[in-house]
């Protein structure tokens, strides 16, 4: 019985939120971070809580590009949204709760660096996750 009046609250309550229409790359910025702790973005201001230092790359853009989706393919409860030369945007799921995290990279192939903006959609606190995310993604990223 329990399990069921969850089941109804969580179906009452959608915890997906809406999907941002303000997100993408515009002359090379990702858009920055709100106020609250759930976010973070390398193209924040070093001293800012929400920045962390973007990705590295040394092969060309095409491989980089190809290398992130597939690894980020392996990730469950993950879907790409949007695909272009440059840019790429993922919707994680979170598996309990469903909670959806907005999550962009931006390739600076000049300087072979991944900009990266991690979101929530909904709520204040994430407990770190957008952040240890990243920091997964960077560690398995080669």
């Amino acid at each position: 019985m329990k399990f069921i009046f969850i089941g109804v609250i969580l179906f009452m309550f959608n915890c997906a939120g809406t999907r941002p229409s303000n997100l993408g790359a515009t002359n090379g910025k990702l858009i920055s971070c709100p106020d609250s702790p759930n976010c973070v973005n390398s193209q924040m201001d070093k001293m800012d809580s929400h920045f962390i230092e973007p990705l590295k790359y040394s092969k060309d853009l095409k491989e980089a590009t190809g290398d992130l989706k597939t690894l980020i393919s392996k990730i469950p409860k993950t879907n790409l949204i949007v695909e272009k030369e440059a840019y790429l945007y993922f919707e994680f799921t979170s598996k309990l709760m469903g909670y959806v995290d907005d999550v962009e990279f931006y390739f600076d192939d000049l300087n072979k660096t991944i900009h990266v903006r991690s979101a929530s959609r909904l709520g204040k606190s994430d407990l770190g996750v957008n952040r240890k995310r990243i920091e997964s993604i960077r560690s398995e990223l080669k």
